[in-house]
Parts: C-alpha cells; structure tokens; sequence
C-alpha cells in the first residue's frame, strides 16, 4: 500500500498536470474561436469561384476549350499517384491524426497504391514522418503551419502542386484531410483535385443560392479564347481548393486539440478525486491504527 507521502505527491504533481491541459484547453479553444472567423470570410470566397467554375462547366465552356493546351484538365495514363496528407506537426490532438492516417491507407488499398506508384505531399510533419518510414517518397513536405494560415503562407505549397502536376511528375491528385463538423466532430475527405473534371467541378460548385445568381447567364463572350481564360482561372480554383483544404484541416486540429485536452483536465480532476479518497482513508486507518495502539498500551499499563 502507498504511503501517504506518496499520495500526496501523486496528488500535487496530478493537480499540476490538470493546470497545463486546462491552460492547453483554453489556448486551443482562442485558436479555434480565432481560425473559425477567419475561415467564414474564406469560406464565402471559395464557394463564390467555385460556384463561377461550375457554372463555365454549365455553359459547356470546358468543350470547347482545346484540353491538350490545359494541363489541369487534360486527361493522360496514370502511371503515378499523388497524395496530399494533411496532418498536424505536433501530437496532442487525439485521434486526429491517426484518423486521417488511417483512411488513407484505406484508400491506398482501394485504390492499389503503393511504394512504387504513389508519391506523398505532406502538410504536417506527423503524416511525411509516417510514410517516409515505410519507404514512400515524399517530394513536398511543409511544417510549422500557423494556427491560422493565410494564403500568402500557403502560396508556395499551393503553387508546387499545381506545378508538379503539369509537369507530370504525378498523373493524379487525391487531397486527404480532416473536415471540420463542429468542436466535437470532424470527418475524414479525400478529394480527387487533379486532373480537373467536369464531374468533379460540377460536384465542388457552390451552394444552390450563388448557382442562381450565377444562372442568369448561359453564354460568354470570350477573350482572348477558351484556352487562355481557362489557363488563369484553373490554377487560381484548384490552388484555392488546397488552401481551403489546408484551413479546414487546421480548423479541425485546433477543434481535436481543444476536445483532448478537455478530456484530460476531466481525467486529472477525477484522479484527483480518487487520490484524495484514497489518502483520507490511508490517514484514517493510520489514525485508527495509533489510537489502538494507544489504547492498548494503557491496558497493558493497568
């Protein structure tokens, strides 16, 4: 049986821990409150385009347009896979990364990927730490994402996708992530971005409101040509679908991050509770234990 010293030290040093995931606890819930502000604004933005690009596809703009003068759409043999794992860089999120983790190497199998055909994107060092250690290569790796990401701090990830893909170092784009539901609840996307197609852009249109604003008009007049309007408006939509990837995965880490913790400040205030049950009855059998002895010694005495 513990003494009632080291009862006590379990109980200081459990308290202690209780006061880190309590301050982790509200520091997570300030990210989260902070990130989901920001990713509204966002949010209106990228529905906005993508309810444009559904609407181009609508206008049968995409059959006109010449697909082997636009990489992002133009259809060839794939003979390489593209995976962009979004996960956290730290642990102390919960299931979050494990989850997504997981559902990719379900899809991985689905899919038949493996070692040979499949090359990693990494944002998070848990996900390119993973699949590096199992002999995936990983061509694009991006740590220390700020708790809430701005476009400019995505560019450059944004942008060696993009690139990588026209230059056909992979022949298609899965975007893998975490989608954040509300503070409890997040669930797991897989994405195919690239190549771009009329089924995929038709199914990431915007909401059935901006579809109607947008509906007014069924024809364009377009200059330069269908190519070249195509050639600047893809880029921009499929880089906006990674960053809102990449936003939506935070917002979901800081959502695990905030719901863990929680978890842990609960499971210290009832070892806590326990602790200190355990030390009242240790005291009071050591109480009970000295009266008897002294209550024996007096009759010994008469």
């Amino acid at each position: 049986m513990a003494s009632l010293q080291d009862i006590q030290r379990r109980i200081s040093s459990t308290k202690k821990t209780r006061q880190i995931t309590s301050a982790m606890q509200m520091v997570s819930t300030a990210k989260l409150s902070q990130i989901q502000k920001y990713s509204t604004g966002y949010g209106e933005y990228a529905a906005r385009l993508e309810a444009v690009v559904e609407h181009l596809v609508s206008a049968h703009l995409f059959d006109n347009a010449d697909a082997d003068h636009i990489p992002l759409i133009a259809q060839r043999p794939i003979k390489k896979t593209g995976i962009l794992v979004v996960t956290s860089d730290r642990g102390l999120v919960g299931s979050y990364n494990a989850n997504v983790i997981k559902q990719t190497n379900d899809l991985m199998k689905k899919l038949n990927l493996d070692t040979s055909n499949t090359v990693i994107l990494a944002v998070g060092g848990n996900g390119a730490d993973f699949y590096r250690k199992r002999g995936f290569e990983v061509i694009l790796e991006h740590r220390g994402v700020s708790d809430v990401p701005t476009f400019n701090e995505i560019r450059s990830v944004v942008k060696t996708v993009t690139s990588l893909y026209e230059n056909e170092v992979f022949d298609a784009l899965h975007v893998v992530y975490n989608h954040f539901v509300n503070r409890l609840t997040s669930e797991y996307r897989d994405v195919q971005l690239l190549p771009l197609t009329g089924e995929t852009l038709n199914a990431m249109g915007g909401t059935e409101e901006q579809k109607a604003e947008l509906s007014v008009q069924s024809t364009y007049e377009i200059e330069p040509d269908t190519t070249a309007v195509l050639n600047v408006v893809l880029p921009q939509f499929a880089q906006s679908l990674v960053y809102e990837a990449v936003l939506d995965a935070k917002t979901a880490e800081h959502a695990a991050s905030s719901t863990a913790m929680k978890g842990a400040t609960d499971n210290a205030k009832d070892l806590i509770g326990r602790l200190e049950l355990q030390f009242n009855r240790a005291r009071q059998a050591a109480i009970t234990t000295e009266i008897t002895e002294i209550t024996g010694g007096m009759a010994a005495l008469e």
